[in-house]
C-alpha cells in the first residue's frame, strides 16, 4: 500500500522513480481504508531532503500511510526556501489538536547547544508532552531523541571528543522485539552525531531497554514503552550519499572533520560509498509501522485514552 504526500512535494516524484508506491489525497480520499496518520515533525535544515527520506522507508509497507510535515511554530529555516514550507508544512500550533498514529521527530545540528538553549525548546517540550495525549507512537531521532530522552527521563548528553561518524556495527540486543524483527545480528548503521549518551546512564533509569548496541559508539535505539517512544540515535534512513555531503561540506567549509569510518571502499573518498544498511532501515521503520497498525485504536479520536 502507498503512503500519501502531495503529488507536488518534491519527493513524490523522487520516490516514483525508486519504486515506492505513492499516492496523492484525492486519489487516498477514494480508498475505503482508514490510513495510518503519521507526522514527521522535522527539524533539519535541508527539509526536501531530511522528509525524502523518511518518507521513503515509511513508504515502503503494505499499509497505506497519510505523512503530514509539521514544523516549529516560530522557527523560520534559513535553507529551505519559505514557498516549499508555506505549501507543505503545517506548523505544530495548527496541528497540535491533531490525533496521530504515529510521529518521526527528526534531529537537528544543535548539538553543541545545552537544550534549554535552543530557540525552540519551549514549543519542543510542548511537543514532547503533547505526544502523550496525541499520539499512538513516537520515533525520535539523533538529537531530538536524546531531546525527548533527557526531557521524560533526566538522561544528559555529553560531548564527543572527535565527531562519530561513519559507519559502525551494532549489535542486536533484542531480537525478540517487534521492532527488530528480521534483524541480523550483527549489522551496519550509519551514524553521525558530536554527542553521545551512555550506557550507564541509561542502565540507571527504570523502563529503558537498549536494543541496538556498538562497542565503538555506544547505545544506538532505545525502547520508552511507558511514554510509548523509541529514541534512536544514529541514522538507518540516510541515503547512500549523506555522509558524503557532510564530509564535503565540512572539507569545504575547512572544518575539524576526519573520513567517515567504513564508508568509501577502502578509504578512497573518490569512489562512490557502497550501501550496506538500506534493508535494515526499510526493516526498522517497516517494523515501526506494523507496529503501530497492530496497536493503535481504529478511531483516532480514542488515541491518548486508555484502553478497557
Amino acid at each position: 500500500m502507498p503512503i500519501t504526500i502531495p503529488a507536488d512535494l518534491p519527493a513524490f516524484d523522487v520516490l516514483s522513480t525508486e519504486g515506492v508506491m505513492v499516492m496523492d489525497p484525492d486519489r487516498a480520499a477514494r480508498q475505503d481504508i482508514r490510513p495510518l496518520q503519521i507526522g514527521l515533525l522535522n527539524l533539519m535544515p535541508k527539509k526536501a531532503e531530511t522528509e525524502t527520506q523518511f518518507a521513503r522507508v515509511i513508504g515502503a509497507t503494505p499499509l497505506q500511510v497519510d505523512l503530514t510535515l509539521i514544523r516549529m511554530s516560530d522557527h523560520e529555516s534559513r535553507n529551505t526556501p519559505s514557498a516549499h514550507l508555506e505549501t507543505f508544512y503545517k506548523r505544530f500550533q495548527d496541528v497540535k489538536y491533531h490525533k496521530f498514529d504515529g510521529v518521526i521527530i527528526t534531529g537537528a545540528p544543535i548539538e553543541h547547544l545545552e537544550f534549554d538553549a535552543v530557540n525552540y525548546y519551549e514549543e519542543l517540550r510542548e511537543v514532547f508532552a503533547w505526544t502523550q495525549t496525541n499520539v499512538h507512537h513516537t520515533m525520535a531521532v539523533c538529537w531530538g531523541g536524546m531531546a525527548m530522552l533527557n526531557y521524560f527521563h533526566g538522561v544528559a548528553k555529553d560531548s564527543l571528543p572527535a565527531k562519530a561518524f561513519g559507519c559502525f556495527r551494532h549489535r542486536n540486543l533484542a531480537p525478540a522485539s517487534p521492532f527488530l524483527r528480521g534483524f541480523s545480528d550483527d549489522f551496519v548503521v550509519p551514524v553521525s552525531r558530536w554527542t553521545e549518551m551512555r550506557q550507564a546512564d541509561i542502565d540507571a533509569r527504570t523502563g529503558l531497554r537498549v536494543l541496538m548496541h556498538s562497542d565503538e559508539v555506544g547505545p544506538c535505539l532505545i525502547d520508552d514503552p511507558a511514554h510509548r517512544v523509541l529514541y534512536m540515535f544514529n541514522h538507518l534512513e540516510y541515503d547512500s550519499t549523506t555522509l558524503k555531503g557532510e564530509y564535503d561540506r565540512d572539507i569545504a567549509n575547512g572544518g575539524p572533520i576526519q573520513l567517515p569510518v567504513n564508508y568509501y571502499p577502502d578509504d578512497d573518498p573518490s569512489r562512490a560509498p557502497e550501501n550496506r544498511w538500506r534493508s535494515h532501515g526499510h526493516l526498522l521503520y517497516g517494523n515501526w509501522i506494523n507496529q503501530i497498525y497492530q496497536t493503535t485504536h481504529f478511531d483516532l479520536a480514542q488515541i491518548g485514552e486508555p484502553r478497557s
